[in-house]
């Protein structure tokens, strides 16, 4: 057989947790390797051999002992292995600023021999669904860092003083050798310290924060990720290196999501215009919300052949939250002048009258809204 042929059993072998297959099958690849690609089957044989100890096997790439709360022996913290993944899609400015954060860390050494540090700790904020892991998980990549994230389950406890100990812990493990940290969901631990409802506990913990922050090392980067910055303490704001809002898409990288979620070869004779026409429907959507509305059109038009073009526009109405009178005129101009549709057909998408129907499309939209 060939190494290939060993990819799909490895893989139901670990979905299905069957280690004595994962076992068998990499032993094979390490044979097959072993003389055209040493340095692959010695990465493989060290990862079995730490993994039948009792150790974690990304141990084997030297990832140390991952830090544990005290009394329930959970792990702190998830570490992840860099993956290659394609750059997010956001706007001209937050792109500007992800290029100023690559180019600040491609240049480490001239700006530490004039005293100057690359940014090394970043915070993201904005609504849910707009990138903010996602930016973490592709700076993880392209830095090749290790990609740990904070498990808050695990970190916050009930207990006085441990959340502020679980903290410290996580943070001491990024800082010992080269990680991107993730702390999401960081207002729940760091909250306004003016918080009526605190016994002390949350004190601690933004103290904690802010003289790690101070202290955070170069060949580190530390991201925290909230969905509500009104939340945060506002002394933690002035600790980051960066502060980075992460918006709803604009049109145009709208435009852009369409087009990328759309750039398998079956898809290849999609009409590139229609795209423009779905960003204007679009506008208020995370890029979660897209891709989202994107998956379920492929399964639509997969599992029934109905056409591609159609079946988005149709979950686009779907999925709005927005349900104005401008949405409902643009969604029938480009249903009448693209697709076709009768009055009957939009007015049950829209729930509306007939009527409302043609009240909408005599009134028209400005293509600009």
């Amino acid at each position: 057989m060939n190494i290939e042929d060993y990819i799909p059993q490895l893989i139901r072998a670990s979905l299905d947790n069957d280690l004595r297959t994962v076992r068998a099958l990499s032993t094979k690849i390490i044979r097959g390797v072993k003389q055209n690609n040493p340095e692959m089957a010695n990465q493989i044989s060290e990862a079995l051999n730490f993994h039948g100890a009792g150790l974690s096997s990304v141990r084997s790439i030297g990832y140390g002992t991952l830090p544990q709360d005290q009394d329930s022996r959970s792990n702190l913290l998830v570490v992840q292995e860099p993956m290659e993944i394609d750059p997010p899609l956001f706007n001209n400015k937050i792109n500007s600023i992800i290029q100023t954060i690559v180019d600040e860390r491609a240049n480490i050494n001239k700006l530490m021999s004039v005293g100057l540090a690359p940014a090394a700790s970043i915070l993201l904020f904005g609504p849910p669904g707009v990138g903010k892991t996602l930016l973490a998980k592709y700076l993880s990549s392209v830095f090749g860092l290790k990609f740990a994230s904070l498990d808050m389950a695990s970190a916050v406890s009930s207990y006085l003083g441990k959340t502020g100990q679980n903290l410290k812990k996580a943070l001491d493990y990024a800082k010992e050798e080269p990680t991107l940290l993730l702390l999401d969901e960081f207002d729940a631990i760091a909250k306004r310290r003016d918080d009526s409802t605190d016994l002390g506990e949350l004190k601690r913990v933004v103290n904690v924060l802010l003289k790690e922050l101070e202290e955070w090392p170069p060949h580190s980067i530390l991201i925290a990720a909230t969905n509500h910055p009104e939340l945060l303490d506002k002394a933690i704001w002035r600790r980051f290196d960066i502060a980075l809002e992460v918006v709803l898409p604009d049109k145009l990288t709208r435009q852009k999501l369409f087009d990328f979620a759309f750039k398998d070869r079956e898809y290849e004779n999609m009409e590139k215009q229609i795209f423009k026409m779905y960003a204007q429907l679009t506008e208020g959507m995370s890029p979660a919300d897209i891709i989202k509305v994107c998956d379920k059109s492929k399964k639509q038009h997969i599992m029934y052949g109905d056409k591609i073009e159609k079946l988005v526009i149709l979950e686009i109405a779907n999925a709005s939250t927005d349900k104005s009178l401008d949405f409902n005129k643009r969604f029938c101009k480009v249903a009448r002048e693209e697709f076709g549709m009768t009055y009957r057909e939009m007015a049950s998408i829209l729930d509306k009258s007939i009527s409302a129907i043609q009240n909408y499309i005599k009134r028209g939209v400005n293509d600009e809204q």
